[in-house]
């Protein structure tokens, strides 16, 4: 019986969701990031890759190569909330799931168990219907008989498309892409297999077995070289959790006044400590990550005698390593505090949810978990492009820009459609600070 894997892929998922919920930038060049000198892009449109934009790159570059994109700070929680909208969805349709990232998944659906291709298409296209309906983003979904061939299915099939593998065209297809293209080959594993001539998974299989378990290691070898003949028996299952939760930043100078990294680390741990609070689980380990400006990197940790929720202990914890890790007079580039050796809580009356939600690192991988909300306040002076804003006559909107003392506010949500911009005093009482989810169709703009 053919069996059918399916990965679901969200398409330029954090521009897709500023474009969802920001409808006047449908189709235009969007950036997502930090916006300082260090910052990285997180996220970029696919009219901003046409200029050569992508993640991970640092954003001046980035605006350099598209000098009309609109930049915008991360807002994760948004992210996460569209994410398990969209998986809610595939869940419905699979017992077997398993959720790689924030926006990609495996699914093993039983009903496709040996089924015909044109009836695996029929399904992929369905589904890809169903997110785009239901919740409005795009996505690419790949299948084959293995997590492999699902995975290099969606990416060809991108964007907003879909792509099944037959099982006797498998071989075929492997065979002309780059061996870089192989799950688990890296740029070491890249470079060792060029040195010998294989540049391709069709050259990759060709070796003999011994070759390429003496180049690769024994069971990493031997689970490549049977991926590069297109055996892909992994199950899709449930992940485990996420063994430690954790914060840090990355300055945009290098820091040497032993108060002002003190108070960033305490910062740090404060922020891990409300993702442990949402996560509802208690740490016992605490991990204090220094990285200076020769990207050195000393970690030091502290195991407590009990697993713990109280944020004065750990946050003092933090304290005490900051004390042997940061080495006086020494530049620092970035601090990073985790918690680790996690336990379900027991004294449910500790996870009391914060008011304010966590300074997120654009920088750092979100969890699928559901932040706090953010606490609702006047912005005054303090306005950025990108933040989310609520006003009595107007609704939902969007800051496009501040300065001089005046902020302009596009008023729209996923919604209302391209909204009406307005421009108010920096400190009009009225326009004050929303909740990001909002502008996934909370009050709708005025006509």
């Amino acid at each position: 019986m053919t069996r059918w894997v399916l990965h679901l892929d969200m398409d330029a998922f954090y521009a897709s969701v500023e474009q969802l919920t920001r409808p006047t930038l449908r189709e235009r060049a969007v950036l997502v990031g930090g916006t300082g000198p260090r910052g990285t892009v997180a996220g970029a449109s696919y009219p901003a890759r046409r200029y050569g934009a992508r993640s991970a790159m640092p954003m001046s570059e980035a605006r350099r190569l598209c000098r009309t994109a609109v930049v915008l700070p991360p807002r994760f929680r948004l992210y996460r909330e569209v994410s398990e909208r969209v998986f809610t969805i595939v869940r419905q349709l699979s017992e077997r799931f398993e959720q790689v990232s924030i926006d990609e998944a495996f699914l093993e659906p039983s009903e496709l168990t040996g089924s015909a291709p044109e009836v695996v298409a029929e399904f992929a296209e369905s589904l890809r219907a169903r997110v785009a309906a239901e919740v409005g983003v795009p996505a690419s979904v790949g299948a084959g008989s293995g997590k492999q061939l699902a995975k290099i299915a969606s990416g060809m099939a991108k964007p907003d498309g879909s792509m099944v593998v037959p099982p006797d065209e498998e071989k075929e297809l492997l065979a002309e892409l780059p061996v870089r293209r192989l799950w688990g080959i890296g740029p070491i594993g890249e470079s060792k297999l060029r040195r010998i001539g294989v540049q391709t998974i069709g050259e990759l299989a060709a070796l003999k077995l011994g070759d390429v378990t003496s180049l690769l290691g024994q069971a990493h070898g031997a689970e490549l070289h049977e991926l590069a003949h297109g055996i892909d028996e992994r199950a899709v299952t449930e992940r485990a959790e996420a063994k430690q939760v954790s914060a840090e930043t990355t300055f945009d100078t290098d820091r040497t006044d032993p108060s002002g990294l003190a108070g960033e680390i305490v910062g740090m741990a404060e922020a891990a400590h409300r993702r442990l609070v949402a996560s509802e689980r208690a740490a016992r380990t605490v991990t204090l990550k220094v990285r200076d400006a020769d990207f050195s990197t000393i970690s030091r940790s502290e195991t407590l005698s009990s697993a713990t929720t109280e944020r004065e202990e750990l946050v003092a914890a933090a304290r005490r390593l900051a004390g042997i890790a940061v080495s006086p007079g020494v530049p620092v580039r970035l601090v990073g505090v985790s918690y680790s050796g996690l336990t379900v809580a027991e004294q449910a009356t500790l996870f009391r949810v914060p008011e304010t939600e966590e300074n997120e690192d654009p920088q750092a991988s979100p969890e699928p978990s559901r932040a706090p909300a953010p606490a609702v306040a006047t912005g005054g002076s303090q306005w950025r492009q990108g933040d989310d804003v609520s006003h009595p006559g107007w609704g939902h909107g969007w800051v496009q820009g501040s300065g001089h003392g005046r902020v302009s506010v596009r008023f729209e949500t996923s919604a209302t459609g391209p909204g009406r911009m307005r421009t108010f005093d920096t400190g009009d009482h009225e326009l004050v600070a929303a909740d990001p989810l909002d502008s996934l169709g909370g009050t709708d703009a005025p006509a």
